[in-house]
């Protein structure tokens, strides 16, 4: 694809779903097309949390919806819609989902997440 065959505008309601882990769905909004940078709605859901984990990649984000105990680099803060956090490469992070709503993050990483692309081929 062509720099102009790319879409300018996601439509979220299009974009793929991978399930990283039992209760944490990944939508990808961008980095299928050669981007440098992924945007994607990371959703813990209700009586669910992600496990301590580290990756290489920078991360900046912002609470799209819902509520969670968030964990970075042994800070932790209760954090809810509207909430912007980031996460250097390589420190150790974690959320646990509170309520009944899935706690959803829009996320960017850079560089993409190569692995999550390889998990839409499957």
């Amino acid at each position: 694809m062509t720099e102009k065959e790319i879409p300018y505008f996601v439509d979220a309601a299009a974009a793929p779903t991978i399930t990283q882990l039992p209760g944490l769905e990944t939508t990808i909004l961008t980095g299928r097309h050669g981007e440098k940078m992924m945007m994607v709605l990371n959703a813990t859901l209700p009586g669910h949390e992600v496990p301590e984990h580290s990756h290489p990649h920078e991360q900046i984000g912002m609470v799209h919806s819902g509520r969670a105990l968030l964990r970075i680099g042994g800070e932790e803060r209760e954090v809810k819609r509207g909430d912007f956090f980031r996460i250097p490469g390589g420190v150790p992070h974690s959320d646990v989902c509170l309520g009944e709503e899935p706690f959803v993050m829009l996320d960017i990483f850079c560089p993409v997440r190569e692995e999550f692309l390889a998990q839409l081929e499957k």
